[in-house]
């Protein structure tokens, strides 16, 4: 399948995967619609190539504010041939330790965001009876990983309801979904992560600094996009057996990430910092 000339939509595409994926996009002779909360970085990444570019600013929890967004984004080439939902954050915390509030955001942000500009574009697609729906979900959202419980399972549950609405397009209406599975990428996911309280964790991780080139993720998901794959799992060494595992030998997956967990727990009752060192997905 060929992009060019096609319309694509990528949500948090300021920075990291979804800037790598615009800017993969353009070099195809796509046109581009960038959205996020932080303006000036959007602007940098249209600079590239203004023509093919709308910046389209929006936060991604405002739910009153997406019709109006739905909207504009539609009218700016009169479709979308697809959307990208990739704006997120991660955790960085055990759950003796987390907020309830800090789970309400992970969900908003990682769940609702993306589960709700979905709903209001896709009667659209369905209407033209053409469309590409994608989600950036996580290996975190087919593994439960220690230091994740909110972000695994809002990863979890956004998958979910991609399958679903897969069930009930994809054949009926010709749109595709993809679930786009990314495990350590070498992006600031880590410093963005929340924290126990909230706050942003201001760190990176080991396996995240040395993670996949995000250039090289973002070819790695155009080319499961073009072929439109239901499920591109972005991932490699431990973080690719864990996602077959999952499906072929789970026991031994629950035994490996229960070591993992009594070693942060060793970690926390001693009054030490939690080192993230061994953990993996973003």
């Amino acid at each position: 399948m060929s992009f060019a000339q096609k319309t694509i939509w990528i949500t948090g595409a300021s920075s990291g995967i979804g800037e790598a994926l615009a800017n993969a996009f353009v070099q195809q002779g796509a046109k581009v619609i960038l959205s996020g909360r932080r303006v000036e970085a959007l602007n940098r990444v249209a600079a590239q190539a203004p023509e093919r570019c709308l910046v389209l600013p929006f936060e991604s929890t405002d739910y009153p504010a997406l019709p109006e967004v739905v909207e504009r984004a539609w009218a700016w080439n009169g479709q979308v041939d697809m959307l990208i939902n990739n704006a997120g954050v991660s955790q960085r915390s055990l759950a003796l330790d987390t907020h309830l509030d800090v789970y309400r955001q992970l969900i908003e942000v990682d769940y609702m965001a993306p589960l709700a500009l979905t709903q209001w574009l896709l009667p659209k697609m369905v209407e033209r009876r053409s469309g590409h729906l994608a989600v950036v979900s996580s290996v975190a959202g087919k593994v439960g990983t220690p230091l994740r419980s909110g972000y695994c399972g809002a990863k979890h549950a956004v998958i979910g309801y991609f399958d679903a609405i897969r069930a009930e397009v994809e054949a009926a209406y010709g749109i595709a979904v993809s679930v786009i599975l990314p495990g350590s990428v070498h992006t600031s996911v880590a410093i963005n992560a929340l924290s126990a309280d909230g706050s942003a964790r201001g760190q990176s991780d080991p396996n995240i600094e040395n993670g996949m080139d995000v250039n090289v993720a973002a070819e790695q998901i155009l080319a499961g996009l073009a072929e439109r794959q239901r499920e591109i799992p972005i991932a490699e060494g431990i973080e690719a057996m864990a996602l077959k595992l999952r499906v072929a030998n789970p026991e031994q997956l629950y035994s490996l990430t229960a070591q993992e967990g009594a070693r942060l727990a060793a970690q926390r009752e001693a009054g030490g910092s939690l080192d993230p060192s061994n953990i993996r997905s973003d």
